[in-house]
């Protein structure tokens, strides 16, 4: 008999390591091809890790039902919830802390340091700011607002109730978050500052480097020189949009590559991070109105720049 929910129904496993389980609902079986829940999983997860990994997990009782574990044996039926938990591959820990600016029972604002992604993807699992602040704040519903690059260090805003995140999310979306940063890069005396860069900006999946190509711009950023040292400047770069790579973008458009950035003007080769010469681009300030309380609210970062000490 097919098990039906309108809803998904909660998930019988915690979360590991701030990790939720992978949840799967078990497709039609018009063929016939699957008399037992064991086939279909071989057959949709053998050729990734082999059918004596799929045994050994149902053996474990890694596979785990509304009911309980799932028997290798047992008939298969079709809408029926299975959850497990991936095994993740050993992940190089990154070596900085993850500062809270603000918390309180709707969000946190955390200082994301350089070198770790926001959220899990690729081989980034683990080591990532939302795995971590689950594990260290004990709140399993926090998800991200929007997100950070993961060479990009800085304030970083998390929704702690899955109920609210739409309508934190909907202040990115519709530009109602004012948005700074800071970077260092080389001085100019030629680039006439302060400048508001427009452009179209692409980024295709699986390709390191975004590209400003022809066509309606989607993209747009304000650049100001704060100070000068020598050869190098101390930016604030205020984004209007939200593009991947944006702002590294534009800063190299100008001929004002940001210091140590892996990609623009040429990207490197792929190597182990170098945590002693981080990406020199800090999200300094969030400011917006709180969707759920009307609160004016403004965030200032307390990292700074290696690159440029106060």
């Amino acid at each position: 008999m097919a098990h039906r929910h309108r809803t998904p129904p909660p998930s019988p496993l915690p979360q590991r390591d701030g990790i939720d389980p992978v949840r799967l609902r078990l497709p039609p079986d018009e063929a016939g091809a699957w008399p037992t829940v064991r086939d279909h999983l071989v057959a949709r997860f053998g050729d990734a890790i082999g059918a004596g990994r799929v045994d050994s997990m149902l053996r474990e009782g890694r596979f785990v039902g509304v009911d309980g574990p799932v028997g290798a044996a047992e008939p298969y039926a079709a809408g029926r919830y299975v959850w497990f938990h991936r095994d993740f591959a050993a992940e190089e820990p990154v070596p900085f802390g993850i500062g809270i600016v603000y918390r309180d029972e709707r969000i946190v604002v955390a200082d994301k340091p350089h070198f770790l992604a926001t959220t899990p993807r690729g081989r980034h699992i683990t080591e990532t700011a939302l795995a971590r602040l689950r594990r260290d704040l004990g709140l399993p519903e926090l998800q991200p607002a929007h997100r950070l690059d993961r060479l990009t260090a800085g304030l970083t805003l998390f929704v702690v109730r899955a109920g609210d995140r739409g309508a934190y999310q909907t202040l990115f979306r519709d530009r109602l978050v004012r948005k700074e940063y800071e970077a260092v890069a080389p001085y100019d005396p030629a680039v006439a500052l302060p400048v508001t860069v427009r452009g179209r900006i692409e980024k295709e999946r699986g390709v390191l480097a975004a590209r400003e190509v022809p066509g309606e711009p989607n993209a747009e950023s304000r650049i100001e020189l704060v100070e000068r040292r020598g050869g190098f400047g101390r930016y604030r770069l205020l984004p209007a949009t939200g593009r991947t790579h944006q702002l590294r973008v534009h800063m190299n458009r100008l001929g004002l590559p940001i210091l140590n950035d892996p990609v623009y003007p040429v990207v490197r080769a792929e190597g182990p991070d170098a945590y002693e010469s981080p990406l020199q681009l800090l999200a300094k300030v969030l400011e917006f109105t709180d969707p759920v309380t009307g609160e004016p609210y403004r965030f200032e970062s307390r990292l700074t720049l290696s690159q440029w000490p106060r």
